[in-house]
């Protein structure tokens, strides 16, 4: 079997999330694959637009939620501007799923705060349904969300749904600028919001957060002055892939290859990288 070759998908359904970002719905052509397919919260898959080339996402559904797949990518370059002018019944290529998962199992029993920024909610969307579909599993779930403006907020019918979800608390905030005369959230980069308007508690809780690096130092650092230890921090570094398989060398961070040893890292399992990262 060639590990390159792609599954074919059909776009079942496009939503213009910003933009210039967008949401896939997908199905397998195969009807053998449909029915076998598996993933857990925290992997991910490459997506191919024939032409193109292939672009890596994180499966942004919820493994909860099988009837489809999803993914959500903004449009920065060649592969993803390719994959941006597909429109619903369209054929995609999808290689997965790669790479680890969110432990779950360790999730279990304790308070949960998903921490994003910008276009890094998919990752967190895909195990917060997984958990949400299982809340008696769980403790109280938080999501602080922030985008650099209110257009560019991903998900939004969502976080009004989770909003309204018993055990569940959402924070959402802008970059100082991005608000609008009607926004009803907060102003300000998202570690400040977490450290000073929200400050969770860190006794019995996990934080997991996924944005842009700088995004997730400052974040670690807030938490760190909150209480929190590195065995309580969890992330993914999914932004530095391309191949999938720990052949192209592009993610590895020393002898580490994130393809293959991550995405998902705990903050201590961090610490012992190259300072490169």
């Amino acid at each position: 079997m060639n590990i390159y070759q792609p599954h074919l998908m059909t776009i079942n359904k496009v939503i213009q999330e910003t933009p210039d970002i967008k949401t896939f719905q997908l199905v397998f052509q195969d009807e053998e694959m449909r029915e076998k397919f598996s993933f857990k919260a925290g992997q991910f898959a490459e997506y191919s637009a024939f032409g193109h080339g292939e672009s890596t996402f994180c499966i942004a559904s919820s493994p909860t939620r099988m009837d489809h797949i999803e993914c959500c990518f903004r449009s920065v370059g060649k592969n993803t501007a390719g994959l941006f002018g597909l429109n619903e019944g369209d054929t995609l290529g999808f290689r997965g799923p790669y790479g680890n998962i969110f432990p779950l199992d360790k999730f279990k029993g304790k308070d949960l705060i998903f921490i994003g920024g910008g276009i890094a909610l998919p990752p967190l969307r895909s195990v917060i349904w997984n958990i949400l579909d299982q809340q008696e599993d769980f403790g109280h779930v938080s999501i602080v969300y922030g985008a650099r403006t209110v257009e560019d907020l991903v998900y939004k019918r969502e976080l009004d749904e989770w909003e309204q979800m018993p055990n569940v608390t959402v924070v959402k905030t802008v970059d100082p600028g991005g608000e609008t005369p009607e926004w009803q959230g907060h102003v300000g980069f998202v570690p400040h919001i977490l450290e000073n308007d929200f400050a969770p508690s860190p006794d019995n809780a996990i934080a997991i957060i996924c944005g842009p690096p700088i995004m997730i130092k400052f974040t670690f650092e807030a938490l760190d002055r909150l209480g929190f230890k590195k065995n309580q921090l969890i992330t993914t570094l999914e932004n530095r892939m391309k191949c999938g398989l720990g052949k192209c060398g592009r993610c590895n961070i020393g002898s580490t290859y994130v393809c293959l040893d991550g995405p998902v890292f705990w903050a201590e399992e961090l610490a012992k990288l190259p300072k490169e990262y």
